[in-house]
Protein backbone atom coordinates (compact mmCIF):
# COMPACT_ATOMS: atom_id res chain seq x y z
CA UNK A 1 0.00 0.00 0.00
CA UNK A 2 1.03 3.57 -0.61
CA UNK A 3 0.12 7.08 0.44
CA UNK A 4 -2.08 8.39 -2.34
CA UNK A 5 -1.47 12.09 -1.80
CA UNK A 6 1.47 14.46 -1.56
CA UNK A 7 1.69 15.31 2.15
CA UNK A 8 2.21 18.86 3.33
CA UNK A 9 4.54 17.52 6.03
CA UNK A 10 5.87 14.24 7.41
CA UNK A 11 6.40 13.85 11.16
CA UNK A 12 8.34 11.12 12.94
CA UNK A 13 8.51 9.71 16.41
CA UNK A 14 12.16 9.89 17.50
CA UNK A 15 13.37 6.80 19.39
CA UNK A 16 12.73 3.60 17.47
CA UNK A 17 11.30 5.33 14.41
CA UNK A 18 13.70 7.96 13.11
CA UNK A 19 16.77 7.13 15.20
CA UNK A 20 18.03 3.83 16.57
CA UNK A 21 18.93 4.99 20.07
CA UNK A 22 18.79 1.55 21.69
CA UNK A 23 22.55 0.88 21.62
CA UNK A 24 23.27 3.91 23.81
CA UNK A 25 20.47 3.07 26.23
CA UNK A 26 21.71 -0.52 26.45
CA UNK A 27 25.24 0.72 27.14
CA UNK A 28 24.14 3.11 29.89
CA UNK A 29 21.83 0.62 31.61
CA UNK A 30 24.38 -2.18 31.53
CA UNK A 31 27.08 0.11 32.91
CA UNK A 32 24.77 0.77 35.85
CA UNK A 33 24.01 -2.91 36.33
CA UNK A 34 27.72 -3.74 36.42
CA UNK A 35 28.32 -0.86 38.84
CA UNK A 36 25.77 -2.38 41.21
CA UNK A 37 27.12 -5.91 40.93
CA UNK A 38 24.72 -7.28 38.34
CA UNK A 39 25.47 -8.96 35.04
CA UNK A 40 24.83 -7.18 31.76
CA UNK A 41 21.54 -7.79 29.95
CA UNK A 42 21.29 -8.52 26.25
CA UNK A 43 20.16 -5.87 23.81
CA UNK A 44 17.09 -8.00 23.10
CA UNK A 45 16.06 -7.79 26.76
CA UNK A 46 16.30 -3.99 26.90
CA UNK A 47 15.35 -2.90 23.39
CA UNK A 48 11.55 -3.40 23.64
CA UNK A 49 11.41 -1.00 26.60
CA UNK A 50 13.18 1.88 24.84
CA UNK A 51 10.06 3.48 23.36
CA UNK A 52 8.42 3.44 26.79
CA UNK A 53 11.13 5.70 28.22
CA UNK A 54 13.62 5.77 31.09
CA UNK A 55 11.16 4.50 33.68
CA UNK A 56 10.51 1.34 31.68
CA UNK A 57 14.18 0.73 30.91
CA UNK A 58 15.30 1.17 34.51
CA UNK A 59 12.45 -1.15 35.46
CA UNK A 60 13.94 -3.80 33.18
CA UNK A 61 17.40 -3.25 34.60
CA UNK A 62 16.37 -3.15 38.26
CA UNK A 63 13.07 -5.04 38.54
CA UNK A 64 13.45 -5.59 42.28
CA UNK A 65 12.64 -1.96 43.07
CA UNK A 66 9.11 -0.62 43.32
CA UNK A 67 8.52 1.95 40.59
CA UNK A 68 7.30 4.54 43.11
CA UNK A 69 10.13 4.01 45.60
CA UNK A 70 12.81 6.60 46.34
CA UNK A 71 15.47 4.03 45.42
CA UNK A 72 13.98 3.64 41.96
CA UNK A 73 13.75 7.42 41.51
CA UNK A 74 17.47 7.74 42.28
CA UNK A 75 18.33 5.00 39.80
CA UNK A 76 16.18 6.64 37.13
CA UNK A 77 17.92 9.98 37.64
CA UNK A 78 21.34 8.34 37.55
CA UNK A 79 20.34 6.66 34.29
CA UNK A 80 19.18 9.95 32.76
CA UNK A 81 22.30 11.79 33.92
CA UNK A 82 24.58 9.15 32.41
CA UNK A 83 22.60 9.10 29.16
CA UNK A 84 22.59 12.88 28.86
CA UNK A 85 26.33 13.05 29.44
CA UNK A 86 27.08 10.79 26.46
CA UNK A 87 23.91 10.73 24.39
CA UNK A 88 25.15 9.70 20.98
CA UNK A 89 28.03 7.28 21.09
CA UNK A 90 26.28 4.67 18.95
CA UNK A 91 22.86 6.11 18.04
CA UNK A 92 22.19 6.68 14.34
CA UNK A 93 19.42 7.08 11.82
CA UNK A 94 17.89 3.73 10.97
CA UNK A 95 19.78 2.45 7.95
CA UNK A 96 18.19 3.79 4.78
CA UNK A 97 16.05 6.48 6.41
CA UNK A 98 18.29 9.28 5.18
CA UNK A 99 17.12 8.35 1.68
CA UNK A 100 13.56 9.16 2.70
CA UNK A 101 14.59 12.41 4.39
CA UNK A 102 16.48 13.51 1.28
CA UNK A 103 13.49 12.67 -0.92
CA UNK A 104 11.23 14.76 1.31
CA UNK A 105 13.70 17.64 1.18
CA UNK A 106 14.05 17.36 -2.61
CA UNK A 107 10.27 17.57 -2.91
CA UNK A 108 10.17 20.52 -0.49
CA UNK A 109 8.11 18.58 2.04
CA UNK A 110 9.12 19.62 5.57
CA UNK A 111 9.78 16.84 8.04
CA UNK A 112 9.96 17.00 11.80
CA UNK A 113 9.79 15.15 15.08
CA UNK A 114 7.04 14.78 17.65
CA UNK A 115 8.37 12.85 20.63
CA UNK A 116 7.76 12.12 24.29
CA UNK A 117 11.52 12.46 24.82
CA UNK A 118 12.37 15.59 26.86
CA UNK A 119 13.74 18.50 24.82
CA UNK A 120 17.14 18.52 26.53
CA UNK A 121 17.84 15.03 25.18
CA UNK A 122 16.02 15.41 21.86
CA UNK A 123 17.89 18.56 20.88
CA UNK A 124 21.24 17.08 21.89
CA UNK A 125 20.57 13.93 19.88
CA UNK A 126 19.53 15.78 16.72
CA UNK A 127 22.55 18.05 17.05
CA UNK A 128 24.93 15.10 17.43
CA UNK A 129 23.46 13.51 14.30
CA UNK A 130 23.68 16.76 12.29
CA UNK A 131 19.90 16.82 11.89
CA UNK A 132 19.09 20.08 13.68
CA UNK A 133 19.06 22.28 10.58
CA UNK A 134 17.22 19.69 8.51
CA UNK A 135 14.45 19.05 11.06
CA UNK A 136 11.74 21.65 10.42
CA UNK A 137 9.96 21.22 13.75
CA UNK A 138 10.60 19.51 17.08
CA UNK A 139 7.81 19.08 19.60
CA UNK A 140 8.65 17.60 23.01
CA UNK A 141 6.74 17.09 26.27
CA UNK A 142 8.15 20.41 27.49
CA UNK A 143 6.11 22.20 24.83
CA UNK A 144 2.64 20.87 25.64
CA UNK A 145 0.29 20.22 28.54
CA UNK A 146 -0.66 16.75 27.27
CA UNK A 147 1.65 14.28 25.52
CA UNK A 148 0.99 11.46 23.06
CA UNK A 149 -1.45 9.76 22.65
CA UNK A 150 -3.24 13.11 23.07
CA UNK A 151 -3.26 15.03 19.77
CA UNK A 152 -2.03 18.32 21.30
CA UNK A 153 1.63 17.84 20.28
CA UNK A 154 0.54 16.86 16.77
CA UNK A 155 -1.55 20.00 16.41
CA UNK A 156 1.31 22.13 17.73
CA UNK A 157 3.75 20.72 15.18
CA UNK A 158 1.31 21.41 12.36
CA UNK A 159 0.66 24.92 13.64
CA UNK A 160 4.38 25.67 13.71
CA UNK A 161 4.75 24.34 10.16
CA UNK A 162 1.56 26.05 8.99
CA UNK A 163 0.19 22.79 7.56
CA UNK A 164 -3.13 20.95 7.81
CA UNK A 165 -3.05 17.86 10.08
CA UNK A 166 -5.30 16.06 7.60
CA UNK A 167 -2.59 16.55 4.96
CA UNK A 168 0.19 15.38 7.30
CA UNK A 169 1.73 11.94 7.80
CA UNK A 170 2.88 10.68 11.20
CA UNK A 171 5.19 7.68 11.54
CA UNK A 172 5.74 5.77 14.79
CA UNK A 173 6.71 2.49 16.41
CA UNK A 174 4.36 2.55 19.41
CA UNK A 175 0.60 2.31 19.83
CA UNK A 176 0.46 5.78 21.40
CA UNK A 177 2.13 7.23 18.30
CA UNK A 178 -0.59 5.89 16.06
CA UNK A 179 -3.31 6.91 18.50
CA UNK A 180 -1.94 10.46 18.61
CA UNK A 181 -1.79 10.70 14.84
CA UNK A 182 -5.25 9.22 14.42
CA UNK A 183 -6.63 11.56 17.08
CA UNK A 184 -5.29 14.47 15.03
CA UNK A 185 -6.80 12.99 11.82
CA UNK A 186 -3.37 12.48 10.29
CA UNK A 187 -2.41 9.65 7.99
CA UNK A 188 -0.51 7.24 10.22
CA UNK A 189 2.18 4.69 9.45
CA UNK A 190 3.19 2.05 12.01
CA UNK A 191 6.72 0.72 11.62
CA UNK A 192 7.80 -2.72 12.76
CA UNK A 193 11.54 -2.08 12.70
CA UNK A 194 11.46 -0.11 15.96
CA UNK A 195 11.13 -1.17 19.57
CA UNK A 196 8.07 -3.39 19.50
CA UNK A 197 7.08 -5.08 22.74
CA UNK A 198 6.98 -8.87 22.51
CA UNK A 199 3.49 -10.06 21.71
CA UNK A 200 2.35 -6.78 20.16
CA UNK A 201 1.24 -6.67 16.54
CA UNK A 202 1.44 -3.31 14.76
CA UNK A 203 -1.44 -4.42 12.56
CA UNK A 204 -3.71 -4.11 15.60
CA UNK A 205 -2.98 -0.39 16.07
CA UNK A 206 -5.40 0.87 13.40
CA UNK A 207 -2.74 2.74 11.46
CA UNK A 208 -3.46 3.67 7.87
CA UNK A 209 -0.37 1.75 6.79
CA UNK A 210 1.85 -0.84 8.48
CA UNK A 211 5.40 -1.52 7.30
CA UNK A 212 8.08 -3.83 8.61
CA UNK A 213 11.22 -2.39 7.02
CA UNK A 214 12.71 0.97 6.11
CA UNK A 215 12.55 -0.02 2.44
CA UNK A 216 8.81 -0.64 2.80
CA UNK A 217 8.43 2.75 4.47
CA UNK A 218 10.25 4.49 1.63
CA UNK A 219 8.08 2.64 -0.89
CA UNK A 220 4.97 4.02 0.83
CA UNK A 221 5.75 7.42 -0.71
CA UNK A 222 5.42 7.73 -4.47
CA UNK A 223 7.10 11.06 -5.10
CA UNK A 224 7.43 10.48 -8.84
CA UNK A 225 3.69 10.23 -9.40
CA UNK A 226 2.50 12.72 -6.80
CA UNK A 227 4.95 15.54 -7.41
CA UNK A 228 3.39 18.22 -9.69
Amino acid sequence: MMINFLPQAVLFDLDGTLVDTAPDFVRVLNNMRVKYGRSALTSEQIRPAVSAGARAMVGVGFPEYELESSEFAKLRQEFLDAYGADICQESQLFLGLDTLLKSLETNEIPWGVVTNKPRIYSEALLLALNLTQRCAVLVCPDDVSQTKPHPEPMYLACKQLNVDPIQTVYIGDHLRDIQAGNNAQMTTIAVGFGYIVEGEDINDWQANLCVQTVDDLIASFNFDETTP
